[in-house]
């Protein structure tokens, strides 16, 4: 028996939709709660020109917003066309859309929050003999008395829509996005002043100022003091910065701000970028702390991606991930052990060659460590690498002696005697004085008592060295007597045929089996317990998403941090004084040598200040 069908709903009708009620829709985008009126007032106040901005805010700016600037002022004439929706001043025709310069743009945002409040806008040019003052809500415009510049006033925010108002926070943290939205702007643009008020209360204040002093405003002195500058110039595209230490990474992404030609702005790509370089030297899920201003041409960037304009979209955004990546990667290289002695480069070129990584690989007699006239050894092949992980307990059993007991024993020999020998002073870090627990080595420098985990400091020698070493010739792979498949996507299948070959520099023999499964063919060698459809699944998303080549050299470096877990020399492990300090010269000839290659730090510096202050010297 068949059933009936239901009958057809009738159709709807089509009709406009209401200016007010369009207002409000466009409203929901732009404004979501004080903070993005706030960011949206100041973006105006800047394009003006101000060289002066107040914040006037009231319950955390629900009840009162108010932006004061000195900026060119709006003339009388056009007071009421600012608050018409898309009436805008910055651009005209498509090609000004294109090749936006300015902070605003879409001429929504007055419109869009006048319509969720009681706004009006009071505003002088240079021409003009005394200010206007325009009622959003009646139309009603009168004179009024100010400077040149124009005030934006926003009361009682979402009155109109108290739903929308429900979902508001306390005041005190709707104040907390207020101050943050203007901190942000503060940053991109030191040649301004701010100041933050609240409920008649001062609550932040940045005088115009150059770019480093307002950074120490804003973020404080200690994030000077924990990052480093850098400059950074790829074709169109120009990178400043301050690249947070890894010792000084937060637990949450608070202190994490990029602006694009002076946008704020949150980009999936680029965060990427910038984890990517640090994920090397920072420990667990701890959060970098950072601030990168990019430059490039307009044109080669689209800001018309969201309403809110905090998205954008890079024309060419391989190049610019790549370039991000390698700005900081290059700012993070240098090493602070010059810090500790207080020389001025951190990299400072050194009259001796790093020796330990070399020497530690194979099972050979290890001559006594004599700075600085020596030869040092070449550097272990990819092939002595892999042997040596076979002979690894029996090289490394506690019980072996690292120099041979033919050789005079050089631990109590002093190492400055020689002439022309460097003395303690040259070494950033230090001679060597003894070694606690067959786990931590002491020296003593300018400065006072430097402590060096030596496991996780060889560590990372040995893995730059053979980041170093590796190039761009191929991991070497181990076939599977069964091949691994798994359900893929389609957007993985094309991954693994596009990146076929770059798959395979890694190790990894992908390549499909139908439509919807992939099978992995071979894995690389050193990476045995590997979960290998995970392994593949991320590589192949990143491959689709961000530069294949950025890809490509981050998989390659975690398994040579693999191999230089496993080549390092291990706790408990007796080590003469000149093997300690041939360790502390690696040391301060490698980049990156202040944290291991899980991000944990490789040695400590304590002060004589700090040594004092153990035993209560000086009280």
């Amino acid at each position: 028996m068949d059933v009936p069908l239901p009958d057809p709903a009738p159709p709807r009708v089509i009709r406009e939709l209401p200016d007010e009620l369009i207002s409000q829709i466009a409203a929901g985008e732009v404004v979501e709660r004080p903070a993005s009126v706030v960011r949206e007032l100041v973006d105006n106040a800047l394009d003006a020109g101000a060289r002066n901005i107040q914040v006037k805010l009231m319950a955390g700016g629900v009840r009162a917003i108010v932006v004061e600037d000195d900026g060119c002022g709006i003339p009388v004439a056009q007071l009421p066309l600012a608050l018409k929706r898309h009436a805008t001043s910055k651009i005209a025709n498509l090609h000004d859309l294109e090749s936006v310069a300015t902070m605003g743009f879409r001429g929504e945002a007055l419109a869009a929050i006048a319509s969720v409040s009681d706004m009006a806008i009071a505003s002088r040019t240079a021409a003009d003999a005394h200010a206007h003052r325009l009622d959003a809500r009646s139309g009603e415009l009168q004179p009024a008395a100010r400077a040149r510049g124009t005030s934006v006033e926003v009361r009682e925010l979402f009155f109109s829509t108290p739903a929308r108002r429900k979902f508001l926070k306390t005041d005190a943290t709707e104040l907390a996005h207020c101050v943050e939205a203007v901190r942000r702007h503060a940053l991109a643009r030191p040649d301004v002043g701010f100041a933050i008020w609240h409920e008649g209360k001062l609550v932040d204040q940045w005088r115009a100022g150059t770019a480093d002093q307002r950074i120490a405003d804003v973020l404080g002195e200690d994030f000077i003091a924990e990052s480093r500058a850098f400059e950074h110039s790829a074709g169109p595209l120009a990178l400043t910065g301050r690249a947070g230490l890894p010792e000084a990474a937060r637990s949450r992404a608070d202190q994490q701000y990029v602006w694009v030609n002076g946008r704020h702005v949150r980009d999936k790509l680029i965060s990427h970028a910038i984890r990517s370089a640090y994920e090397d030297v920072l420990h667990g899920q701890r959060q970098p702390s950072y601030v990168l201003f990019i430059e490039i041409a307009p044109e080669l960037v689209d800001v018309n991606v969201h309403p809110t304009k905090i998205e954008v979209r890079f024309r060419d955004g391989r190049a610019v991930h790549q370039s991000v990546r390698r700005a900081f990667i290059d700012a993070l290289a240098a090493s602070r052990s010059a810090e500790a002695a207080g020389v001025e480069s951190a990299m400072a070129p050194l009259s001796f060659e790093p020796t330990m990584p070399a020497t530690l690989y194979v099972a050979e007699p290890r001559p006594a460590y004599a700075a600085p006239a020596y030869t040092p050894p070449v550097p272990p092949t990819a092939e002595q690498v892999r042997l040596s992980l076979v002979q690894h307990e029996t090289l490394w059993s506690p019980a072996k002696p690292l120099v041979p007991t033919s050789l005079p024993d050089t631990q109590a020999a002093p190492l400055d005697d020689g002439p022309g020998a460097p003395t303690p002073d040259d070494w950033p870090l230090g001679r060597a004085i003894a070694q606690i627990q067959g786990v931590y080595i002491l020296a003593e420098n300018q400065r006072g008592l430097v402590i060096v985990d030596m496991h996780a400091a060889h560590e990372r020698v040995v893995y730059e060295r053979l980041k170093a070493r590796l190039g761009s010739t191929t991991i070497e792979s181990q076939p599977l007597l069964i091949p691994v498949s798994f359900a893929a996507t389609a957007e993985e299948v094309a991954a693994a045929e596009q990146h076929a070959d770059t798959l395979a520099r890694l190790g990894l023999d992908v390549s499909p089996l139908s439509t919807h499964t992939l099978a992995v063919r071979s894995r690389p060698a050193l990476l045995a317990a590997s979960d290998l459809v995970a392994l593949t699944r991320e590589l192949l998303a990143e491959m689709a998403q961000f530069d294949a080549s950025s890809v490509l050299e981050r998989a390659q470096h975690e398994i040579l941090a693999t191999m230089a877990c496993h080549g390092a020399v291990r706790a408990n492990r007796q080590l003469t004084l000149n093997e300690m300090n041939a360790l502390l010269r690696d040391m301060e000839a490698t980049e990156r040598a202040d944290q291991c290659n899980h991000g944990r730090p490789t040695w400590r510096q304590l002060d004589m200040r700090e040594l004092d202050a153990l035993f209560l010297r000086g009280r």
